[in-house]
């Protein structure tokens, strides 16, 4: 029982973390400093799809939505902006390799 609600949302975000830079490569430039930007941009939408997927789970839980606000937003935020970045023990390792993969596929730019 404790598996089934750990294992299968850290997958699908590791998975996550490996798509997510590979979508944005195909409509980003090429070069050093666009990858770095890539890099960068693929963190904060990770983060953004992390804290929403902890959201969820808290909404498939049976915590209405209401009760997620009772406190305010300013401690909404912040407790699922922690959550999303505690995830990131999970997308962050696999965003790296899915971005230092991504100048093999370059085709104007040399690394």
């Amino acid at each position: 029982m404790f598996s089934d609600g750990l294992i299968f949302p850290a997958l699908a975000l590791a998975c996550l973390g490996w798509v997510v830079p590979r979508l944005l490569a195909a409509f980003w430039p090429e070069g050093v400093r666009p990858l770095i930007l890539l890099s960068l941009t693929a963190t904060a939408i990770l983060f953004l799809l992390s804290s929403a997927v902890f959201v969820g789970l808290y909404l498939a839980g049976g915590v209405p939505l209401s009760a997620l606000f009772n406190a305010g937003i300013a401690p909404f935020v912040l407790h699922f902006g922690r959550l999303g970045l505690v995830s990131a023990l999970f997308w962050a390792p696999m965003t790296i390799l899915s971005v230092a993969g991504l100048p093999k596929y370059w085709v104007t730019e040399r690394w």
